[in-house]
């Protein structure tokens, strides 16, 4: 389990109606987004990033950004272990070494990249719990917020795993993951509404793993969203479908 640490604030902006607080919870950095005017805020939805990828990769802080001001959401990330600012394991280092040697040589990396993105979730999932510990502490948030999460591949990975451990998580967007054994296991205990977001022309990632995921999938609210591309490059408007107005503010639109 991950050691439990106060979240300290390193510093703030505003503008555009939008408050953006960077943070640590011990040696994990992060940032919070919520409207700058609201004495209380909205429910919180959890971004996950991608691999490689970070907190503030742009598409995300995009993403973020319009969740507080169309939805009036409180948002936040947190970079995944061994990326953004965070130290790249020797252990992580060999599974990309590995990956990069699979990729240039023309053989398949779904299986590789699975077990790389598993042993992030291992240390990823605690964390981004006690993330949820320590931000229902403030004073805008507390135990009944509604909470969602939203991640394609590596924050699949992380978010699937995590609803399966965590019953504060009560909506999920997932897609663009390798439906490993392990995985579909903790999606058959999962029935909170989900969204699969499926890149149908994926060169790495196969239809067939996809919808095994969906199938796997306990909820009786789930949803396949399809739509052609693969997970490198995925349209705004493929991501926000309106979901999270649905089940975390109880819209009908």
């Amino acid at each position: 389990m991950y050691t439990t640490h106060s979240l300290q604030f390193t510093s703030a902006t505003a503008s555009d109606g939008v408050l953006e607080r960077d943070f640590t919870l011990g040696d994990v950095p992060g940032v919070l987004w919520s409207p700058e005017a609201a004495r209380a805020a909205g429910p919180l939805l959890l971004m996950g990033h991608g691999g490689g990828l970070h907190a503030r990769h742009p598409g995300l802080v995009g993403r973020a950004r319009a969740a507080v001001s169309r939805h009036g959401f409180t948002v936040a990330a947190i970079d995944a272990p061994g990326h953004g600012d965070r130290a790249r394991s020797a252990e992580d280092q060999a599974w990309i070494d590995a990956m990069l040697r699979a990729r240039d040589a023309g053989e398949p990396i779904a299986g590789i990249v699975s077990e790389f993105n598993a042993s992030l979730a291992e240390g990823a999932v605690p964390e981004w719990r006690a993330t949820i510990d320590a931000l229902q502490a403030l004073p805008e948030l507390d135990s009944d917020t509604r909470i969602g999460f939203q991640g394609m591949t590596l924050a699949s990975e992380i978010g699937i795993r995590l609803a399966a451990a965590d019953s504060r998580v009560s909506a999920g967007i997932f897609g663009g993951v390798f439906a490993s054994e392990a995985l579909l296991a903790a999606a058959a205990t999962i029935t909170v509404p989900v969204e699969i977001l499926l890149p149908w022309d994926d060169p790495e990632l196969d239809r067939e793993s996809g919808l095994a995921l969906f199938d796997a999938f306990a909820s009786k609210d789930k949803t396949l969203h399809a739509f052609p591309g693969s997970h490198f490059r995925v349209p705004e408007t493929q991501i926000d479908t309106g979901f999270f107005a649905r089940h975390l503010l109880n819209l009908t639109a």
